[in-house]
């Protein structure tokens, strides 16, 4: 059996296989409320052979969500919402998981296929966002400072939000603290000037994530699988380095988290980012390195020749894709073919008669 293809227990949960669903956001809700487009989009990526398909970035409280279309579990009726979506992949044989988060001063915008750009007015139903500092994003608005006691909420709505997912059916938890959301803005000295015992030194900014992983373990208990994603890197002079980060990460593991999902930058406009396949593995590696917690890799991984490679080159202990299941939604199904995996172990009953594709006929 190839390494992407063998089962990963991570405490009461084991998946069938290392190739996962990373969040990726569908700016389709409303009122934080997911709907039938969410459940097609998750549902299609268990029958394409995911072993962990992870719910786009799923806001703790409303003014926390990066759009007003952003998906949220801060009341009962997203819990409701959500429980056809997990069911749906929990038949299909994956594991449904879902990112919780907050978009600090990179929310209340408009989503990527609005007519407007940058901060949504309060007028067409944004709202003042809010960071450890009132620095703001290039071309974005303002945010408020938080007080110390606005952490203190935050960090409370992380528990419940996290208590909220369990009772919808999720049976992963990942917490969202990268691409420049109030999480990584917290981490990161570029966006972080506080004076008091969140900002300072990278234990201090580390201190907010290191909270809500507190928290959120403390509220779903301990047989959940509790992942953190992590930006490696800040690209960008005066930011975080990977070394910061595998710190971070190793006081996230002594903190109650069991997985590090690696990816990098979005924290500010002037990153430096050279993208190529695989670009963000090393990353991963360093990070599994130093901070010797499993880790997965993302970044441009298309095949399962590519994903199989990362994983015996001893670089990650898992493999998240995101763009690459847009375009090709049985994306596992394709990566157990290329390895030579049994169909019968993966492929849906229902598909097993496409598995080997039928001989042309000659002219």
């Amino acid at each position: 059996m190839s390494q992407l293809f063998t089962p990963l227990e991570i405490r009461d949960v084991t998946f069938r296989n290392r190739l996962w669903v990373a969040p990726m956001c569908q700016y389709s809700a409303v009122d934080g409320i997911v709907n039938d487009w969410h459940h097609v989009h998750l549902a299609q990526f268990a029958s394409g052979g995911a072993g962990l398909v992870i719910a786009e970035a799923t806001a703790v409280v409303p003014e926390g969500r990066i759009s007003p279309e952003d998906a949220g579990l801060w009341n009962a009726a997203q819990i409701d919402a959500w429980r056809p979506v997990t069911r749906a992949i929990a038949e299909r044989g994956s594991v449904a998981g879902v990112q919780l988060a907050h978009a600090g001063r990179k929310a209340s915008t408009f989503s990527p296929f609005a007519e407007g750009s940058g901060s949504v007015p309060a007028a067409e139903g944004g709202w003042t966002t809010e960071a450890p500092s009132a620095v703001a994003y290039d071309g974005f608005a303002a945010p408020e400072a938080m007080s110390a006691g606005r952490v203190g909420e935050v960090i409370e709505a992380f528990r419940q939000a996290a208590g909220r997912a369990i009772e919808a059916g999720f049976r992963a938890i990942e917490i969202h603290a990268a691409h420049g959301y109030l999480l990584h803005e917290f981490l990161s000295p570029l966006t972080n000037d506080r004076t008091d015992i969140y900002g300072g030194t990278l234990e201090n900014r580390a201190r907010l994530t290191l909270d809500v992983v507190r928290a959120v373990r403390e509220e779903v208990g301990e047989g959940v699988p509790l992942l953190v994603r992590f930006s490696a890197t800040d690209a960008a002079d005066g930011g975080l380095v990977t070394d910061d980060v595998a710190q971070v990460s190793a006081w996230a593991r002594e903190a109650g988290a069991d997985f590090i999902d690696v990816s990098t930058s979005g924290l500010v406009a002037h990153q430096q980012i050279d993208v190529f396949p695989g670009y963000q593995v090393p990353h991963a590696a360093r990070i599994r390195e130093v901070a010797g917690a499993p880790v997965g890799a993302v970044g441009i991984i298309t095949s399962g020749e590519q994903a199989e490679r990362i994983l015996a080159e001893g670089s990650a202990d898992v493999i998240l894709a995101g763009r690459e299941w847009l375009r090709d939604p049985h994306f596992g199904l394709r990566a157990a073919a290329e390895l030579g995996e049994d169909p019968a172990a993966l492929w849906p009953a229902q598909y097993l008669r496409a598995h080997r594709a039928p001989a042309l006929a000659r002219a």
